[in-house]
């Protein structure tokens, strides 16, 4: 690059929204803007904005506080005014921290913005050099099944819900990000003796048994309740939720006597239209504080070729900046198969 840009577009978030967000207008969730970047400090780089991880939870974030006590989210709320917060990887532009250089890939919260200056030790940004990936995969997959989706699946399944070797699981979301990983990790990492998954079409739900599960349910049939109460039999040991509303509800009357519910999401009321809303889900706090080690984890299973990584697992979508807001609302569309992933062209 001939010239380092002294400028940056940013979207911001400008209203609380209630319902599904909004993006352009007067009264909008979020504007774009165009703003003055900092001159370069001592400890920290310059970085050009090339991949977004487009993730549920970002959605709580922007809720108006009377929804959600910000002291009960595990990481602060997105201010009125600053930029929308996202992980993501960059390419450093420029350096004047030690250990970084010009040409680096670095993976961090590095927002909805073209450009920013950012300070490699503030742990709100948690600036990580990433390597090469085996097999010549991808590096977008540091944003999902080896990002923080893959990190929710194992650290939900394995650490926190506790599952065991021979029981009975169940996955909703399970063509999603995190649902494809937990399919995984039941079936070949934990040695589940039966794993079925749940997903929004038979497309999907065909590729959902390729990763191991012994069945996958489409919710979107007639007859799903029905299925889902045949497919469970006596009661299932763990169901991983990734999505609440009614199919949680069926869940609960076939769960066997000391089930246990991995809370992971419940994407379906996000912005208010669950059939069964609960106002207070984001009470529920998730926690890691192993994850380079799960990682690790993560790239030996890849390598024993016991999960599956590749394409199938992540919707890579080509966007103009204009239209970053946009990526993002197709999370609520349930249009992607694995992690969306937001590339800037």
């Amino acid at each position: 690059m001939s010239s380092l840009p002294t400028k940056s577009r940013q979207w911001v978030l400008a209203n609380h929204p209630e319902g599904l967000p909004t993006y352009g207008q007067s009264d909008s969730a979020f504007n774009l803007k165009t703003v003055d970047l900092p001159s370069l400090q001592d400890g920290q780089i310059l970085v050009q904005t090339l991949y977004l991880s487009n993730d549920p939870a970002q959605r709580g974030w922007i809720s108006p506080p009377s929804q959600i006590d910000p002291k009960r989210l595990y990481v602060p709320p997105v201010k009125l005014g600053d930029p929308m917060r996202a992980r993501g990887l960059a390419k450093v532009l420029a350096s004047k921290a030690n250990d970084y250089a010009e040409g680096d890939i670095i993976q961090g919260t590095v927002n909805w913005v073209e450009y920013a200056v950012v300070d490699v030790k503030d742990p709100m940004v948690g600036v990580r050099k990433i390597q090469d990936l085996p097999g010549g995969l991808s590096i977008t997959h540091y944003l999902g099944a080896l990002g923080s989706t893959g990190l929710t699946a194992y650290y939900g399944f394995v650490e926190v819900v506790g599952a065991k070797k021979g029981e009975r699981v169940v996955v909703s979301g399970a063509a999603g990000a995190t649902g494809s990983m937990v399919i995984q990790i039941a079936k070949h990492i934990v040695g589940a003796s039966y794993v079925v998954g749940i997903a929004g079409s038979d497309e999907k739900c065909r590729w959902v048994e390729s990763l191991g599960a012994d069945k996958c349910l489409n919710y979107k049939s007639k007859d799903f309740e029905q299925e889902l109460k045949e497919a469970c039999g006596e009661g299932v040991d763990v169901y991983f939720d990734n999505v609440g509303g009614q199919i949680l509800d069926y869940m609960l009357a076939n769960m066997s006597r000391y089930g246990r519910i991995a809370a992971c999401g419940a994407i379906t009321g996000y912005n208010g239209e669950a059939a069964l809303p609960m106002k207070n889900y984001f009470n529920v706090i998730n926690y890691l504080d192993r994850a380079v080690e799960t990682v690790g984890k993560l790239i030996g299973a890849l390598k024993e070729g016991k999960i599956k990584i590749g394409e199938e697992n992540e919707t890579v979508v080509d966007t103009k900046f204009e239209d970053v807001p946009k990526t993002w609302l197709r999370l609520f569309e349930g249009s992607n198969q694995g992690k969306l992933v937001t590339k800037y062209v």
